[in-house]
């Protein structure tokens, strides 16, 4: 009795059969992201059937999947007592996970009764897949047991484990395909034709994905099955089987190391800035940054923006003509926001977007504080991160600062993805916010370093030299703030320092 049974959330399907009553044909053209499968019989309307019967297939899916599976292929009941490879592929592990991931089986089907691979993650972000061997030679037909535990282990992260346990079913050596085909493989058909005492079935589908289909005739019954395969290379299925196991993640992650100095805003202070460079990088990681006018008594916005001129920074003068809650700007579905929350406006590439109307930030936007006024400040969007934006001034102000405005406790992942950056962007260091703090990450080696004043800055990587973490955004003045409950928005008279 061949087949493969899975455990809890496990799904299996038959890939194709050669078996004489099957055929499956499957074309290597991808199907475009909107195409949908639709079988039904040919004298049916689609979009009503689809609606009234419930039972016709639905597209078999192939999306990625949202929560850790290992998808494993290549497995043939019929090649009992042969050599079988396993084909194992990872679908939707964090990103936060290490970028090499030890694989651990144990079976007495396995060689030795253990094994050991490892998952490499490839310069895009997906996982190479791995290959398992085994033979059923001189094994009793029956129930064989796999249990396979995936490691997660890299300095600087929290180590994570996931385990999943399936059976393979070997057939006898005498199995019959008739056998084989009537006991598993017709069992997980998701579309199932069958023509009987002088009868026709004629079903019809589109699409580029692969259907498993079984089609039977008997007592003079006609089976008609029209894929409309478009023009191109068409394969003939082998006959495997694959299916998807749910990772289970049994040891709860362990507290990663305290972060030696929790802040969701900071800045490194740039002592001897060269040229094009600024002095102050300025960090924040909330969930919705405030932009607005500087005070030094209780200011109402996190990122606080003054006037520049030729001869330095002017706190005063145009500085009062923006809001004390001027823009906010926040992370949305489709990347990040700005909105306008302010009485005088803003100008994005020179347009007012309306009050209260978010738009998307895009690289390169320029964003003018106000649009009443022009010239008290203009900023661009130079970076575009998956957990955060960097905006460089693009007015006198420009070596004076820039803004990391970052999504808190967001990892963006390792290797990290290609984003769109600016090139005086793309040469600032990357960093993110974990853990109550912010962390300095290196995209050669994926090291982590936590960022404090009492750490040294001169060997990460892209931190200019006489580069110090100050432990506000503001080191270089005295901001007040009163009748607050946290550190940030509360600075007691001893704690007050200069930059």
């Amino acid at each position: 009795m061949p087949g493969a049974q899975t455990c809890e959330g496990g799904h299996a399907q038959t890939e194709a059969s050669s078996y004489d009553l099957l055929t499956a044909l499957r074309t290597t053209r991808p199907a475009s992201p909107v195409t949908v499968l639709d079988v039904v019989p040919a004298s049916s309307n689609t979009a009503n059937t689809q609606a009234a019967e419930p039972n016709y297939a639905r597209p078999h899916q192939r999306a990625q999947a949202l929560r850790p599976q290992l998808h494993i292929s290549g497995f043939d009941p019929r090649a009992a007592g042969g050599r079988q490879t396993l084909k194992m592929e990872l679908r939707g592990m964090p990103d936060a996970c290490a970028p090499q991931l030890t694989l651990q089986l144990q079976s007495d089907l396995i060689p030795n009764g253990a094994a050991r691979q490892h998952f490499v993650r490839a310069v895009g972000g997906e996982w190479r897949p791995v290959f398992v061997e085994f033979s059923s030679r001189g094994k009793e037909h029956g129930q064989y047991q796999i249990s396979i535990e995936l490691l997660s282990q890299h300095p600087g992260m929290a180590a994570r484990k996931w385990v999943c346990t399936f059976v393979i079913l070997v057939p006898r050596l005498d199995a019959t395909l008739t056998e084989i085909h009537r006991i598993f493989l017709s069992t997980h058909k998701n579309v199932r034709v069958m023509a009987d005492d002088a009868s026709i079935a004629r079903v019809s589908a589109q699409g580029g994905d692969s259907l498993d289909i079984d089609v039977t005739a008997r007592n003079a019954g006609i089976a008609h099955l029209d894929l409309n395969a478009p023009a191109g290379k068409v394969d003939l299925g082998f006959s495997t089987i694959a299916w998807d196991e749910d990772l289970i993640e049994i040891d709860m992650p362990q507290a990663a190391a305290v972060h030696p100095h929790t802040t969701r805003a900071a800045s490194m202070v740039n002592a001897a800035p060269e040229a094009g460079a600024q002095r102050q990088i300025r960090l924040f990681a909330m969930e919705e940054c405030v932009i607005g006018r500087f005070e030094l008594v209780d200011p109402e916005a996190d990122v606080m923006l003054t006037h520049y001129t030729a001869d330095g920074q002017d706190t005063n003068g145009l500085t009062r003509r923006l809001s004390g809650r001027h823009a906010v700007i926040r992370r949305s579905g489709q990347g990040f926001e700005i909105e306008d929350v302010s009485r005088y406006g803003i100008l994005l590439d020179g347009v007012w977007p309306g009050k209260n109307k978010p738009t998307a930030l895009r690289l390169g936007m320029r964003i003018e504080f106000s649009a009443s006024i022009k010239g008290i400040v203009t900023l661009a969007v130079s970076a575009i991160m998956p957990h955060g934006v960097i905006l460089h001034r693009v007015d006198h102000g420009a070596n004076a600062e820039c803004f990391y405005l970052l999504a808190p406790d967001a990892h963006p992942g390792y290797p990290v993805k290609s984003y769109a950056a600016a090139p005086h962007a793309a040469a600032l260091p990357l960093l993110l916010h974990r853990d109550g703090g912010f962390w300095h990450l290196d995209q050669l080696t994926g090291q982590e370093t936590a960022l404090a004043p009492t750490v040294s800055l001169d060997k990460l990587s892209r931190v200019p030299r006489h580069t110090r973490f100050a432990s506000d955004p503001y080191p270089e003045h005295w901001i007040i703030r009163t009748g607050a409950d946290d550190m940030y928005s509360t600075v007691a008279a001893n704690a007050l320092s200069t930059a």
